[in-house]
């Protein structure tokens, strides 16, 4: 497990409102931020309760600025995190052939658990060819990455 750095927000990037790709999805997880947070942010070990992903590498500790590789739907993304505000925010940007997203969850302690939402939008010009399937798979992506969520950290 990588070392989880105490850096704080750095830039707090909001997703693209002009992307032609954009989805939010949110979530109750009756569990506390701090224990999400702690599977969320273990990047190396999103393949080992997320099946569609594959290959996760990050050299260094998870904090504003760092960077990681990763596969998802069989595409290769590098991501930079761009936002790391502990137990609040956790975002980070990603890049892959003919597309570039921006991707936050959001944390928020709710009566009985904490309420997740994740929201991304998508751009570049394989996305804007493919805009409306991107929409339906995105969507999906969210529903799974947030049901599995739910699931590990309920356990």
């Amino acid at each position: 497990m990588t070392t989880i750095a105490n850096a704080q927000n750095q830039t707090n990037m909001k997703i693209n409102q002009e992307a032609p790709v954009i989805q939010s999805k949110t979530i109750i997880i009756n569990e506390t931020p701090e224990k999400i947070w702690s599977i969320l942010s273990d990047v190396e070990n999103w393949q080992k309760w997320n099946g569609k992903i594959k290959n996760v590498r990050i050299g260094e500790a998870l904090k504003p600025g760092a960077e990681f590789t990763w596969v998802s739907g069989g595409a290769k993304i590098k991501s930079n995190v761009h936002t790391y505000d502990c137990h609040k925010t956790l975002g980070w940007t990603g890049k892959t052939f003919g597309a570039k997203a921006i991707h936050n969850w959001h944390f928020e302690e709710v009566v009985n658990g904490t309420k997740i939402t994740v929201e991304e939008s998508m751009d570049g010009w394989l996305i804007g060819l493919m805009k409306n399937k991107m929409n339906r798979m995105l969507k999906q992506d969210m529903i799974h990455w947030l049901g599995e969520l739910k699931t590990v950290c309920e356990k």
